[in-house]
């Protein structure tokens, strides 16, 4: 197996944001950038019109069978069937039944949206998603985007879009139902793990621009230490990085944080380059295998390595570009500190049909570069650090009374959770709402000023909420953080 390093491309995964595409979570080899990567798509295209003729007796009855099945329908069904709704539907059934999540049917309108947006801003809540088991699951918020600023997390599950109920419609389908114009109002059902019951997600749609590196730098330990956050791996990504780590470098900066927590994946090339500023050349960033087991391993020019320490920073919402990065970083003996990452390890390949359609069809694994397969196991940090509680916290549902003294619930217990990390201790958070939760929501409600009452309703829920959200995102009491910058010296 040879393959060229232009023809390898994860995914870009600003499609899969929900402004527009869909939810692809992985690599595909990019069909669109360059003439190599044209040719290797049109050679698996063009198989079949090589073929034509000398297909085995069972391809050909099989063939025939679908023939078959697609007359019977056309003539004798009882309502009037488009040709196009037979041949994507047969499309997408044989590709159901790969039941792989990464393998997909994007039809005319998702190619043209996804080519169109690729490369620049684009509308919806602002989160990649994937199919995990059947149900819509979020991958990861963007950074800034109305589904952070919501409280959407890894691994939520999508139960219904404005009540309308997501069962038996494949990726594409429910991503066009969560994906809307900006100013538009959306309402998601979602299911948390650890949490009982499901709850509602009202998010206002916004443009949904594409930055993607984010750096600063800070004093630790009277030394210069640099972060960069990266939120994706877009086409300018490895350019600003570059540029950005470069300053740092100017600044005489002796220790490095790489912050891909939360970050879905993207370019591979991309994420080749930026690993081409850090590992050497005399071992692979990565490499790339394919069904019969070869494998093509693939190298930078460097000569060394960075003089000075590195950590890198991921969560379960990093993924697929993400753990390449950090797991090239940590078999070249850095820290990788936080939460398991996502574990995406295939290779898709998206191919055209000839009519501005495509098939995205994994056909190879990646691997790092000492091989090992991160597939549905993901990276496993080197220091383990999860943060504070309320991190994990969920909003408060009201049904119909408000929580109150001597009442008992599971929601009582996320509220107490909620409470301290916000400061207003409730000297337990075991569901029971004692006096001391009490006296914790009433000091809450004095210093909003809402009305006193020590008991918790939609109002009161409601800015719980939204303050530990803003909490969250201003990355308040960062455990992970704190952990990482101490482990570069």
């Amino acid at each position: 197996m040879k393959l060229k390093k232009s023809q390898i491309a994860l995914i870009f995964v600003a499609a899969l944001f929900l402004g527009f595409a869909g939810a692809y979570a992985g690599v595909e080899f990019a069909q669109s950038r360059d003439a190599g990567t044209e040719q290797g798509a049109n050679q698996i295209t063009n198989n079949d019109s090589t073929n034509e003729g000398t297909e085995a007796p069972e391809s050909s009855a099989n063939l025939n069978k679908i023939n078959q099945a697609y007359s019977l329908i056309k003539q004798n069904y009882l309502e009037e069937v488009e040709d196009t709704q037979l041949i994507e539907g047969a499309i997408e059934g044989m590709l159901s039944t790969l039941e792989d999540p990464h393998t997909s049917y994007m039809d005319i309108e998702t190619v043209n949206q996804f080519t169109d947006q690729i490369e620049s801003s684009f509308e919806g809540i602002g989160a990649e998603v994937s199919m995990v088991n059947g149900l819509v699951t979020i991958v990861a918020p963007i950074k800034d985007s109305p589904a952070e600023k919501a409280g959407l997390r890894p691994n939520d599950q999508v139960l219904t879009v404005d009540g309308e109920n997501l069962e038996g419609l494949n990726l594409n389908e429910a991503v066009a139902k969560i994906r809307g114009e900006k100013g538009s109002e959306v309402v998601l059902e979602i299911q948390r793990a650890g949490v009982s019951d499901p709850f509602s997600v009202t998010i206002v749609r916004d443009e949904i621009p594409v930055e993607t590196v984010y750096s600063s730098s800070e004093i630790v330990d009277g030394k210069q230490t640099g972060i960069i956050e990266i939120t994706n791996f877009s086409e300018k990504t490895a350019i600003e990085f570059e540029e950005q780590l470069t300053a740092l470098e100017e600044e005489g900066i002796e220790g490095l944080i790489i912050d891909v927590r939360g970050n879905p994946g993207g370019l591979l090339d991309v994420a080749e380059d930026i690993l081409s500023l850090f590992v050497p050349k005399d071992i692979p960033y990565i490499q790339i295998e394919n069904g019969d087991g070869e494998r093509e391993a693939y190298h930078s020019q460097l000569t060394e390595k960075k003089e000075y320490p590195i950590s890198v920073l991921i969560n379960e919402g990093s993924a697929s570009a993400s753990e390449i990065l950090a797991v090239a970083l940590q078999e070249l003996d850095y820290d990788v500190v936080g939460e398991t990452s996502y574990g995406k390890g295939t290779v898709q390949q998206a191919v055209p049909l000839g009519d501005g359609s495509s098939i995205k069809l994994t056909t190879y694994k990646w691997l790092s570069p000492s091989g090992e397969w991160i597939n549905e196991t993901g990276v496993e940090p080197t220091i383990e650090v999860k943060q504070p509680e309320y991190y994990y916290t969920h909003p408060v549902q009201i049904e119909e009374e408000a929580l109150k003294l001597d009442q008992t619930d599971e929601a009582i217990a996320n509220l107490q959770v909620m409470l301290s990390g916000l400061g207003y201790d409730t000297d337990r958070t075991d569901g029971y709402y004692s006096e001391e939760t009490e006296e914790a929501v009433s000091a809450f409600q004095s210093a909003n000023d809402l009305t006193v009452t020590g008991e918790v309703d939609e109002d009161t829920a409601g800015l719980l909420e939204a303050q530990v959200v803003e909490k969250i995102r201003n990355r308040d009491d960062d455990k992970q953080m704190e952990e990482a910058l101490k482990a570069l010296y």
